[in-house]
């Protein structure tokens, strides 16, 4: 059973053996005599870095239009390395080789796709995103560069963060209709900060939350732990005051993976009478304090009742609709789906779609992946998904055996996955750029701890 899940996941993949038989392999270095010669290509990886940088330090406050530039740019950056490079300096990982999958299923979803113009558009926007998180894992791989990258979005999070809170106390015109006008909630202030939208900024605060928590740990010194610890309760502060459902959600399950995993790497230092109780006390306090806030916080309570109010309210009843039409629109098109992107979407909905119930967009990143790329698209999802997570806790083993602190990013980057594919479940702000390209660093980080089975041979 053993060997049945490491053939699953890829564990046993030996990728060095295809590297050395790969045809579209051999592009790598295609250009390396070139570089030799390169006065700037000998900063390659702080060039790389500082692209990845500015990606992240703009997103929250200029158009997507820009962001897209940026990653045009870094894809640029990406494929003259990679072609320019030793091939012994380019690390594949199994999580390579799923996303590769996946944008080749997309493709084909785009040449089948009865809107191909508009699921062309929405297969660019893919594969800049994919290339954004090749150059990633590469960047990432060095712990100096992953530390200083982490840490500068850690600061764009807080500027982000503080606004919001701002917005609570000096109030914040509403944008748009986010609140049911006759639930009890109607006159809440739902910040959104610089991003424009409550469900929006939750979703870009939930990976603030989960590695500015991972820097509390990660940190050395006594002052980045306390500045660590002022951005952990300011990015969660905030995230509170969007009042968005689906980011309560992922913040609680972003969390609470967070203490899983805390307890997991210091159970060793746990007295022996202790380690049977740790996971139990962790689950029972969880559920206390979750409980608690909804007894007595009337804010909490009324928009967690919400949740269950069914069609009474008018976010969810608008939900419901949308993902009834979307249902119809797998059923007629349940292999490949319609093609990538919400312009092949916006194309297709209006002839499934319930009068005045017009959408941008699935509301679930699980079914809009099978809108998309259909069954066999969402099948290569959650196989990249499973090896994501297997690879994550195999390396954060690995790094708990040696006690290097830099498992605490790992840490961090596992929980904001779960927790963005919590929020996912009942929203799609994953896939505007400023959650996107998070998703895509959360998953940089993961890959950027393999270890080849080689290596591992020789250790």
């Amino acid at each position: 059973m053993n060997s049945v899940w490491q053939q699953f996941t890829l564990s046993n993949l030996h990728l060095y053996q295809w590297r050395g038989a790969s045809y579209l392999y051999k592009l790598v270095g295609l250009l390396q005599s070139w570089r030799q010669g390169s006065w700037l290509l000998q900063w390659a990886e702080p060039i790389a870095a500082l692209l990845v940088t500015i990606v992240f330090a703009l997103g929250p406050f200029v158009s997507t239009a820009l962001i897209g530039i940026l990653l045009i740019a870094c894809a640029g950056f990406w494929v003259l390395l990679t072609l320019s490079d030793q091939s012994e300096q380019s690390q594949l990982t199994p999580i390579h080789l799923l996303v590769l999958l996946y944008w080749a299923i997309a493709t084909v979803a785009t040449a089948l796709s009865p809107v191909k113009a508009a699921a062309r558009s929405g297969l660019v926007k893919l594969t800049l995103y994919l290339l954004l998180f090749a150059l990633m894992a590469r960047v990432l791989r060095s712990s100096r560069l992953r530390s200083w990258i982490i840490t500068i979005f850690l600061h764009i999070s807080l500027i982000v963060s503080s606004y919001g809170i701002r917005q609570n106390f000096f109030g914040a015109k509403e944008l748009a209709t986010w609140t049911d006008p006759t639930s009890a909630s109607a006159n809440l202030t739902r910040v959104y900060s610089y991003l424009g939208n409550p469900n929006l900024l939750a979703g870009y605060l939930i990976p603030a939350v989960a590695l500015s928590l991972a820097a509390v740990f990660a940190w050395q010194r006594l002052f980045p732990k306390a500045l660590a610890l002022t951005m952990f309760t300011v990015n969660c502060i905030c995230l509170v005051l969007t009042y968005s459902r689906g980011g309560w959600i992922g913040f609680l399950v972003c969390i609470f993976a967070s203490l899983v995993l805390l307890v997991y790497w210091y159970s060793r230092k746990l007295p022996a009478v202790w380690r049977p109780w740790a996971m139990p006390m962790l689950l029972g306090s969880s559920a206390g304090v979750v409980i608690l806030a909804i007894i007595f916080v009337e804010p909490v309570r009324d928009r967690v009742s919400s949740i269950f109010a069914g069609r009474s309210d008018s976010s969810n009843n608008f939900r419901i609709n949308v993902w009834s039409a979307v249902l119809d629109m797998i059923r007629d098109r349940p292999i490949l789906g319609i093609g990538p992107g919400n312009n092949a979407f916006n194309k297709v909905y209006p002839l499934y779609q319930r009068p005045k119930y017009t959408a941008l967009s699935a509301y679930s990143i699980f079914l809009e992946t099978i809108v998309e790329t259909g069954f066999i698209g969402f099948a290569c999802f959650l196989w990249l998904l499973t090896v994501i997570f297997n690879q994550g806790v195999k390396q954060l083993s690995h790094l708990r055996s040696i006690t290097n602190p830099q498992g605490f990013w790992l840490i961090g980057a596992i929980a904001a996955m779960a927790g963005m594919l919590a929020h996912g479940l009942v929203d799609t702000v994953w896939y505007r750029p400023q959650v996107n390209t998070l998703w895509w660093l959360m998953v940089a980080i993961i890959a950027s701890f393999y270890i080849p089975r080689v290596q591992n041979r020789d250790e």
